[in-house]
């Protein structure tokens, strides 16, 4: 039986095919779906994890003891997972141990690009990358076989494309296995350095190995074209532009990215006049073929920065205009992102911006923060950042600076990396005032629960992290809770922990406008004859406010009650329904 299948969805049904018993992940867009779906699988034990690192170690103590096991994340989050990813490679694996890792070519959610093919180079792992949703489902299988054969982590490569995209996908069985018998082997898993210089020999044997597999696996093919003018080696989304831009060129498709075969690139080469690499982002590929002595274009056609296309591959290889069913998908309207109606979040950085105030500023839905009519941030690095990078900036401005600065960070990226940047403010005698904005959820990658919100990944209920006791256990004295809906409080709120001789810490708390549990509210309505066009209520920049002929609108269709523009009005211009 064949079924529709986004390509995370796919990849959870290969991790229920394989036999998977273990999933741990931190949300990351564009690789959260795969945990979602895989949390619908009663066989799979599923978990969100409260990092990467976390992820990462937990899944591969579940292969230590045995099992099949999963972890799943987006580019950056395999920064944070570098860690044990490099060390696991030296010491192999129990049961299988595949991690998955989805770039965001275009950086459509993420702060930059990353090619992750580099992580497999470095670390000496093996990487296979599909290319639609039944290759998601077989890849996955195929990896964990990989990973058991030659004992090592495998990832698996994914991109927003094949990931939020849909393909038939052919259903098969689950493949019961029973749980591989644990053995004490300090040897193989304590990576003390006499250790690990044994283990440094394994991973080179192994590499060698895999070199022997990459020239011979079903997940390298060639597939023959009439036009054998140009050649192109491609692998994962590429391959799906080439195929459908040059229908008559010879492909060769590379299933495995790591290590890449020698003697079956030479072989193909052979066969056409012209080799071109199609490839986003680092020329890895590309570097190859360089390096085994085979000449390729590819850097120089298509660039390194974002997302090939069909008509991209069109114009620089055939240099044809777009195909007429392709040239209208390219000049598609922009639609800027925003904060939602009703969104906590808005209060606060109206408050932040009034006060004028220098904020350090995280990743989240609140980094929309920065921009306007609210522009209330300075700053967005990566997750946790906020935290530290206040402190750093504080040490280098001084004490005055402290009144006039503060760092915003959401609760579920608090517990991600936030927290450590607190300990060192306290540790180290710092003046930071730290805004935890919690909105009762992971809201950016579409509603996570965490360690903050009181229920796991089934929405059962679970122990529930107390932001307030946690900061007071690390040593924050002031910790102060206010609404961000309340204008006048949240201004109190964060004016006391400026004024505060320490480390201070606010929580912002009201819970995501998006969420089941909270109530819709009657939308607000404006009276035309109090309304005098001064544009108050526009400083918010709620998307359901608007102004024509002189006078604010409200949208009702998306005005969700918050009030928030009812207390900025001067003329009472703007009520709750029937004027109350």
């Amino acid at each position: 039986m064949k079924q529709l299948m986004l390509g995370n969805q796919a990849v959870a049904r290969g991790l229920w095919q394989a036999g998977c018993q273990v999933v741990s992940s931190y949300p990351g867009t564009p690789s959260t779906e795969i945990t979602e779906f895989a949390s619908t699988y009663p066989e799979l034990y599923t978990e969100w994890a409260p990092n990467e690192k976390v992820a990462y170690e937990a899944a591969m103590g579940a292969s230590i003891g045995g099992a099949r096991a999963f972890c799943a994340m987006k580019h950056v989050g395999l920064n944070v997972a570098a860690d044990p990813l490099f060390t696991t490679a030296y010491t192999g694996v129990g049961g299988g141990m595949v991690a998955a890792v989805a770039d965001d070519q275009g950086m459509h959610s993420s702060q930059n690009e990353q090619d992750s093919r580099n992580y497999a180079v470095a670390a000496k792992v093996p990487m296979v990358e599909p290319a639609d949703s039944q290759e998601c489902a077989s890849y996955t299988q195929e990896a964990f076989r990989l990973s058991e054969e030659y004992d090592t982590p495998v990832l698996l490569r994914l991109s927003t494309r094949v990931s939020h995209s849909q393909s038939l996908v052919e259903l098969a069985d689950r493949q019961e296995l029973p749980l591989k018998a644990y053995q004490k082997d300090p040897g193989k898993y304590v990576m003390m350095p006499a250790n690990a210089k044994k283990r440094r020999l394994v991973v080179e044997e192994r590499m060698k190995s895999l070199l022997d597999y990459a020239e011979t696996t079903p997940l390298n093919r060639v597939e023959e074209g009439s036009d054998r003018r140009i050649g192109v080696i491609t692998a994962g989304i590429c391959y799906q532009y080439v195929r459908e831009a040059m229908p008559e060129a010879p492909v060769l498709k590379l299933g495995l990215l790591n290590p890449l075969p020698v003697d079956l690139i030479k072989k193909f080469a052979a066969t056409v006049d012209t080799v071109v690499v199609a490839e986003e982002l680092d020329p890895v590929i590309e570097t190859h073929c360089l390096a085994i002595g085979v000449a390729v274009k590819g850097r120089e056609l298509f660039g390194g920065i974002g997302e090939l296309s069909q008509n991209l591959i069109r114009e620089k290889l055939l240099k044809e205009p777009p195909a007429p069913h392709l040239a209208s998908l390219e000049n598609l309207p922009v639609r800027p992102p925003i904060l939602c109606p009703g969104c906590p979040h808005r209060g606060l950085f109206f408050t932040l911006q009034k006060l004028g105030l220098t904020v350090f500023g995280d990743i989240g839905c609140y980094t929309l923060g920065s921009l306007p009519p609210l522009s209330a941030m300075d700053t967005t690095l990566c997750m946790g950042a906020s935290v530290s990078g206040l402190h750093g900036f504080l040490k280098a401005q001084g004490a005055e600076a402290a009144k006039k600065a503060v760092a915003v960070i959401g609760d579920s990226t608090f517990v991600h990396s936030g927290i450590t940047g607190l300990i060192d403010t306290v540790y180290n005698k710092g003046l930071s005032t730290v805004i935890i904005l919690d909105n009762s959820i992971t809201g950016m990658t579409g509603h996570q629960e965490n360690p903050t919100t009181g229920k796991d990944i089934h929405g059962q209920p679970a122990p529930q992290l107390s932001l307030e006791g946690l900061c007071q256990a690390v040593g924050v004295e002031k910790v102060l809770l206010a609404d961000p809906g309340d204008l006048r409080a949240m201004e109190a709120a964060v004016k006391e922990a400026l004024a505060w001789e320490g480390p201070a810490v606010v929580i912002a708390r009201r819970p995501c406008a998006l969420l089941k549990g909270v109530k819709r509210l009657p939308p607000v309505q404006v009276d035309p004859n109090r309304c005098i066009g001064c544009r108050a209520c526009m400083r918010v920049g709620c998307p359901a406010v608007s102004f024509g002929e002189g006078k604010a609108r409200i949208d009702e269709t998306l005005c969700v009650g918050c009030g928030l523009c009812v207390g900025l009005c001067p003329k009472n211009a703007i009520r709750e329904e029937s004027g109350k």
